[in-house]
């Protein structure tokens, strides 16, 4: 046997998954004659040594299959919970890895993975990371797999939702996933013919929505569709976080309350959709119902579009391994599948450009964005 790898998925689970682990682990064993081990549930299993060995009957069949077959967890390398502690495990899992015998970890994720892989290859773990999340905001790719199938499913939901909208002269709020960025709230809402569509990059004036809803009222519409990203805040909201934000960077003995506040602030947004469709009801007078997609959206089959890109990634990454190049993330720019520096990637957010095509498009078309 040649070289020998470690496979995990971190991070919340993605369609794609179980592709990109197929896709590294045949060629891997195929092409590169590698020795192949997926350690199960993230870094928790490499901490714990906990995997299975993948081999070509292990690696069959799974193309199609959504999750993954390795198992996945959000913890971080160096505040692992053990025992009800947050410990840092690194040393542990440097040592896990040499006793093994790898020469290359392979981690699939988003942006978490990839600060927790480049935390790995300061302490000498050889790391190779694919971007994985239907938020597409893992920064220096131009795509993440798992958001075409996300895409496919929002869009889906929000053109069933047109007849009920249409039915009953309502407006329809559909809440989307995204995270902080309006990827998939803006390609969902621009596809599914959403007639307002309000995302994490551009701040919403609750009375600008409800004046797009009227002005198409007294054009002959009957109903409405707001596509709203889980992470879209009002103006106000936008300057109240900002502040928290900025007393939390600025440190010192204020840093640890504004932390505590911003946190509450965060979790106190989980009901600002139900918030926005109660204020259009009032100021509009039409009646308004809410629909959020939730987990929904990230399971079940991948899309071929995403089944291409982990395959295409997942080889890439077996042949990364195979030249000896690690502390990289396998990234799509335009039709090529190149290596990244991780520490370009790892802290930083991939958002929507506020010149991007897909919102110059939709205000072309007379969306309103809210702004």
């Amino acid at each position: 046997m040649g070289k020998s790898i470690g496979i995990l998925t971190a991070g919340g689970d993605s369609p794609g998954l179980n592709a990109a682990i197929r896709g590294i682990g045949k060629a891997a064993i195929r092409t590169h004659d590698m020795n192949v081990l997926g350690f199960k549930d993230g870094f928790r299993g490499l901490m714990q040594q906990r995997y299975i060995r993948l081999d070509g009957d292990m690696l069959s069949g799974i193309l199609t299959k959504g999750g993954t077959i390795l198992g996945t967890n959000r913890e971080k390398v160096h505040k692992m919970d053990v025992g009800g502690t947050a410990m840092d495990m690194r040393d542990l899992m440097v040592e896990n890895f040499r006793a093994l015998g790898l020469d290359a970890l392979v981690c699939l994720g988003g942006g978490g993975t990839a600060r927790n892989a480049l935390r790995l290859a300061e302490r000498g773990i050889p790391v190779i990371t694919l971007p994985k999340t239907i938020d597409n905001d893992v920064y220096g790719t131009d795509h993440s797999f798992g958001f075409d199938t996300a895409l496919n499913i929002a869009s889906e939901a929000i053109d069933r939702l047109h007849s009920t909208a249409h039915s009953h002269h309502r407006i329809m709020v559909v809440e989307v996933m995204g995270h902080n960025t309006g990827w998939l709230a803006l390609g969902s809402g621009l596809a599914g013919g959403g007639d307002v569509i309000l995302i994490p990059e551009i701040p919403y004036e609750v009375e600008a929505v409800a004046a797009s809803i009227m002005d198409r009222k007294a054009a002959g519409s009957t109903f409405s569709i707001v596509v709203v990203s889980e992470g879209a805040l009002s103006t106000p909201d936008t300057a109240i976080r900002d502040r928290l934000q900025e007393r939390v960077d600025a440190g010192g003995g204020e840093a640890e309350v504004a932390t505590k506040e911003l946190k509450a602030f965060v979790e106190a947004q989980t009901r600002s959709t139900d918030r926005l469709a109660e204020q259009l009801e009032e100021i509009t007078g039409l009646e308004a119902r809410v629909t959020i997609l939730g987990h929904v959206q990230r399971g079940g089959t991948p899309s071929p579009g995403d089944r291409l890109l982990a395959t295409r990634l997942g080889t890439t990454a077996a042949q990364l391994v195979a030249d000896g190049v690690s502390g990289v993330m396998v990234a799509i720019r335009g039709d090529e599948a190149v290596p990244v520096p991780l520490e370009e990637v790892a802290g930083r957010r991939r958002t929507v450009p506020l010149d991007h095509p897909w919102i110059v498009s939709a205000r072309s078309l007379g969306v309103s964005m809210g702004d």
